[in-house]
């Protein structure tokens, strides 16, 4: 299958690098200094759950000089999408799919008004992987993908895909209402990005803290509230099994949103904890934590304030 890579962070290398390793041909979309170190020292991936390797990668700028391809992982941040969508068109062709990864619940929707909604199918990743130089990813835990037709449905494109995945080892499944997977994310990483971010700590004090967990968790309920209260079926456990999943991850893991705020990057904000507040004040849901977080990342959203 030739597949195109767009956003070369820690989702879009890690599972990138996981197609490479198993044999597909795949080029990713990068530039600067990244795309310097993929085309002259290849991407490594230090994984303590899918094991360690470097390999020689195809790389470009250009997503014209790759052509149409069968997939287009896509994994730019949130605040990026528009202008990395409005690159895609010279990747698609009649029988391309593209699979975002994004945070957030909105990208497929998004995508759709401007590629059109035949190529674009709903997607939602579970990984702990990020970049901490060019063309080096660590992953720590996690290695799933759940998607499917948007809004709902299955189809041959998605079981091709799926088995694509799973042939490079990866957990992937087909949902048949991606919706609900979508918001399931969603109400977790109101945590573990924003809360987290918010914190500036990893998952294992924030477990060990009462009064910070009470916080976290609660923070996950509001979002599930609003979901709720838009019509999305959310299961009646879906809080429960967020809290195991959380407990049993390494202590040092954060959320995308955390290595952000610690780098001084742009946060995916106003696609997390601001998109509960406007939902729930839409939904007529109070929202007061997911508003604490929201109000005191404001500042940092578009890089942190100066010093």
């Amino acid at each position: 299958m030739r597949i195109a890579v767009m956003g070369i962070g820690g989702v879009g290398c890690y599972f990138g690098g996981q197609l490479v390793r198993a044999g597909e041909d795949v080029t990713f979309i990068a530039r600067g200094a990244h795309l310097d170190a993929l085309r002259t020292q290849g991407l490594t991936v230090q994984s303590r759950v899918t094991g360690d390797f470097t390999r020689a990668v195809s790389a470009t700028d250009d997503p014209a000089t790759i052509g149409p391809v069968d997939l287009v992982l896509f994994s730019v941040k949130a605040y990026d999408l528009d202008a990395a969508a409005f690159r895609l068109p010279p990747l698609i062709g009649p029988r391309t799919v593209v699979l975002p990864l994004q945070n957030g619940i909105d990208a497929s929707e998004r995508l759709a008004r401007i590629l059109g909604p035949d190529p674009v199918l709903g997607g939602v990743t579970y990984v702990a992987a990020t970049r901490v130089s060019p063309g080096v990813i660590v992953h720590l835990a996690l290695n799933k993908i759940v998607f499917g037709e948007y809004p709902t449905g299955a189809s041959p494109r998605t079981d091709r895909v799926r088995d694509v995945l799973q042939r490079a080892g990866v957990t992937a499944e087909v949902h048949p209402d991606i919706r609900v997977p979508l918001w399931e994310k969603f109400v977790v990483l109101a945590a573990t990005g924003g809360a987290m971010a918010m914190t500036r700590l990893p998952l294992g004090p924030i477990r060990e803290c009462p009064e910070t967990s009470a916080f976290f968790r609660t923070v996950i309920e509001e979002t599930v509230a609003v979901g709720r209260a838009l019509g999305i079926p959310l299961p009646v456990d879906c809080v429960d099994r967020h809290w195991v999943l959380l407990s049993g991850l390494d202590r040092m893991v954060r959320g995308s949103m955390s290595h952000d705020i610690l780098a001084g990057r742009r946060l995916e904000l106003e696609a997390l904890n601001g998109a509960v507040v406007r939902l729930g004040r839409q939904a007529g849901v109070p929202t007061p934590l997911n508003f604490a977080v929201y109000a005191a990342l404001k500042p940092y959203a578009d890089g942190g304030p100066p010093p």
